[in-house]
């Protein structure tokens, strides 16, 4: 017995170090990591009082700060990254950056707000945290360590043994990457409707949950802490919906959880005419990722909506952002 109780511990002590301080995945999550500091470090370099956009793939795709910072006359940074990447550790590297008199506009993913506990604790982000940022792991809820600690797999070994010669050759330059598919406020471009997937546009989309599983979602009650936090310093938070297929129409019961999600937190809930739903046409590659074009028209609308939520005067866009809106196919 004794034997097999070392034997064990030594396999836990050498999946530990392996996985904790040796094995790295340059490219499957280097270019996360990366797109994280990044985000991380500007969001702290911006004077108040700014504007950030915080949702998943949902802010940088459909949301444009270089339409709205200049529309709003704020600095402002696309700080959203990826439905899967824990809102937790989000939350916990953007908050000691938020100030009395920020603006923080969440068009969170139905997803997020669905969240379990296990989906979190088994996120990409955790075999980031555990090779990379142990300290702030540390600061996670003890169940959020243990998942990280047993994050990942053979084939993650794999993966990891095969792209890190790649990245040690230089075949692998992150920060070319990601510097080809976001500005430096952290807008994702480059996504064209001529380059646009419509094969995936067409592909059958999930129902929207229902309000119960929005109320009673723990990524909802992550989301709830977050704001009541900003709030509670004089952040102004505003929560919104996620741009949706027109096709696929929100449940009225369903917008007003998420709008209660907000308003019990102490923040506010912007809700915009088209209730952020366009056509399919006006998509890159799923519901969340309006085109280019479409990111352009969806920003001007809402920073038209928001001078007035803030008792801003709107400055109009550039006459050339202009002229690109109104090459969305739903304008």
């Amino acid at each position: 017995m004794k034997r097999i109780l070392l034997c064990c511990a030594a396999s836990i002590a050498l999946y530990i170090g392996v996985f904790g301080f040796v094995i790295d995945r340059p490219l499957s999550l280097g270019l996360l990591r990366l797109e994280i500091l990044q985000k991380s470090a500007r969001l702290a370099a911006l004077a108040s009082p700014k504007l950030v956009i915080l949702a998943g793939s949902n802010g940088p795709y459909s949301h444009t700060c270089a339409v709205l910072g200049p529309m709003l006359g704020m600095p402002c940074e696309n700080a959203g990254i990826a439905v899967g990447i824990g809102l937790d550790q989000l939350f916990l590297r953007y908050r000691p950056d938020l100030q009395a008199g920020d603006v923080v506009y969440l068009p969170m993913e139905l997803e997020q707000y669905t969240a379990t506990p296990a989906s979190v604790r088994g996120g990409a982000d955790a075999a980031m945290l555990l090779r990379w940022n142990k300290g702030l792991l540390a600061r996670l809820p003890p169940g959020r360590a243990l998942g990280a600690l047993f994050c990942c797999t053979l084939a993650d070994f794999l993966e990891g043994a095969a792209e890190m010669p790649i990245a040690a050759a230089g075949l692998i330059r992150p920060r070319q990457m990601l510097a080809q598919q976001y500005d430096v406020q952290g807008d994702r471009i480059g996504t064209t409707l001529a380059t646009a997937d419509a094969a995936l546009l067409r592909q059958p989309v999930a129902p929207a949950p229902p309000a119960a599983a929005i109320t009673d979602g723990y990524g909802a009650s992550l989301i709830r802490r977050f704001v009541q936090a900003g709030a509670a310093r004089g952040v102004i938070m505003i929560g919104g919906l996620p741009t949706q297929f027109q096709d696929v129409v929100l449940p009225a019961a369903t917008i007003a959880a998420v709008r209660q999600v907000y308003l019990a937190s102490g923040g506010a809930f912007l809700q915009l005419p088209d209730d952020s739903e366009y056509p399919r046409a006006d998509f890159y590659d799923s519901k969340d990722h309006l085109a280019q074009p479409c990111q352009m028209a969806h920003s001007i609308m809402l920073g038209e909506v928001l001078a007035v939520r803030l008792h801003r005067t709107a400055q109009p866009p550039p006459a050339a952002t202009s002229v690109a809106a109104a090459t969305c196919p739903g304008r």
